[in-house]
């Protein structure tokens, strides 16, 4: 341990956030242009989960799906460029994946939407309903007054 591991605990982190992918390094998983082995990846996102998520939440994760299908695009170019037979590499099932998780964030979306102008009509009719209703009553109320001067 050195002097300034000892003196700067924090210095060790800032090592491992120094190199972050930036620019075309995004575009390959690991700094790979084609991975060597194959990957374990997760299921697609259900349309019941990204309910509960918030519009950030869904924003984020319309962004880092994005980047995932232009890195599996990224493999798969160079995939072909190499020759290399679809049989010994294939990214199918996670970009279908993410092109599923991406089409049901945008069906939610669309739910809300069509949820909030939904809730926009309901709203007109109840205020127009409001309005009427006040307009029926306000001459009841000038004719009563009026009554009871005379």
């Amino acid at each position: 341990m050195n002097f300034f591991s000892r003196s700067f605990p924090s210095l060790n982190r800032l090592k491992q956030l120094a190199f972050r992918p930036r620019g075309v390094e995004e575009f390959f998983e690991n700094g790979i242009s084609l991975p060597t082995e194959k990957q374990w990846t997760g299921r697609a996102w259900r349309a019941s989960e990204l309910r509960l998520k918030s519009f950030d939440d869904l924003h984020k994760l319309w962004y880092v799906l994005l980047k995932e299908r232009n890195m599996l695009a990224s493999q798969k170019e160079e995939a072909r460029r190499f020759h290399i037979s679809k049989q010994y590499f294939s990214n199918k099932g996670r970009t279908q994946k993410c092109k599923k998780s991406m089409a049901r964030i945008k069906f939610v979306l669309h739910e809300r939407r069509s949820a909030w102008v939904e809730a926009q009509k309901l709203q007109k009719l109840a205020d127009e309903h409001i309005a009427a209703a006040a307009k029926k009553e306000a001459p009841l109320s000038s004719t009563a007054e009026t009554a009871m001067k005379a």
